[in-house]
C-alpha cells in the first residue's frame, strides 16, 4: 500500500474535509493525500469576464464554490477549485458543444498556453480562509483536422478546460509540459499537501468527523 502524502499526526488536526466538486478526476487525486473526505459538489455559477485573468477568475470561482458548501457544512473544511485554460489572453472553459471543443484545440494546436488551477480551503466556523494558485505550461503539438476529430471521437471534451484532458490520450495532443502534471488534471497535488499541512498546523482544528 502506498505511504499516505499526508503524516498521520496532521491528518488527526484537520477537521472534517468536503471536496465541492464532482469531478471524478479531483477525486482520485485527493485520495491520493490519504485523507477521508466527503463529496459533495457545489452548485455555484462559475463567473468568467473579460476583464479578469485566468488566476483573478479561478481564485472568484473557487472561493464560491467552496463557500456555496461551507454554508451548509460551516464545521467542515470544504475544498473548491477551479480550473482555466488560458491562451495569451484568452480564457478557454468548458465547451458547450463538440464544435466548440473542436475550436478550442485548433486554436490550441502548435501553440503553449497555461493551464491555471485556484483552489481554496474554507471553514466557515472559524472564519479561516486559504487560497493559492498553481500553473503549469502545455506545449500542444502540430495538429490536423483529422487528429482533431481523432481525439474529439475518443474523450468526450464537454466537461473539460480547454477541450482536452491531459490523462486521456493526453500524448496525442500535448507535446511537452513545464510545471506540475496534477495541476493540468485539475487540482495541484503538490501544493495543496503543502497547504493542508500548513493549516494542520497553524489552525490545528481537530476532527470533527
Amino acid at each position: 500500500m502506498a505511504k499516505s502524502l499526508l503524516s498521520d499526526s496532521k491528518r488527526m488536526n484537520l477537521p472534517m474535509l468536503i471536496l465541492a466538486s464532482a469531478s471524478p478526476r479531483r477525486t482520485e487525486l485527493l485520495r491520493q493525500l490519504g485523507h477521508n473526505f466527503k463529496v459533495i459538489p457545489s452548485d455555484a455559477t462559475e463567473i468568467h469576464h473579460d476583464q479578469l485573468t485566468a488566476r483573478e477568475a479561478c481564485q472568484i470561482n473557487a472561493y464560491r464554490k467552496a463557500r456555496t458548501v461551507a454554508k451548509k457544512y460551516p464545521d467542515a473544511l470544504v475544498l473548491g477549485a477551479d480550473t482555466l485554460v488560458c491562451l495569451e489572453t484568452e480564457l478557454l472553459g468548458k465547451p458547450s458543444s463538440l464544435e466548440a471543443a473542436y475550436e478550442m484545440l485548433e486554436q490550441l494546436q502548435g501553440r503553449t498556453h497555461q493551464v491555471v488551477t485556484a483552489v481554496c480551503l474554507l471553514h466557515l466556523r472559524e472564519h479561516r480562509q486559504r487560497t493559492f494558485v498553481d500553473h503549469t505550461d502545455v506545449t500542444f503539438r502540430p495538429l490536423d483536422a483529422v487528429k482533431i476529430r481523432r481525439y474529439l471521437t475518443a474523450v468526450n471534451p464537454l466537461d473539460k478546460a480547454g477541450g482536452y484532458a491531459i490523462q486521456e490520450k493526453g500524448d496525442q495532443l500535448v507535446e511537452n509540459i513545464n510545471g506540475s502534471y496534477t495541476n493540468v488534471v485539475g487540482l495541484p497535488v503538490e501544493k495543496l499537501r503543502t497547504e493542508l499541512d500548513g493549516w494542520a498546523s497553524r489552525y490545528g482544528l481537530g476532527m470533527v468527523a
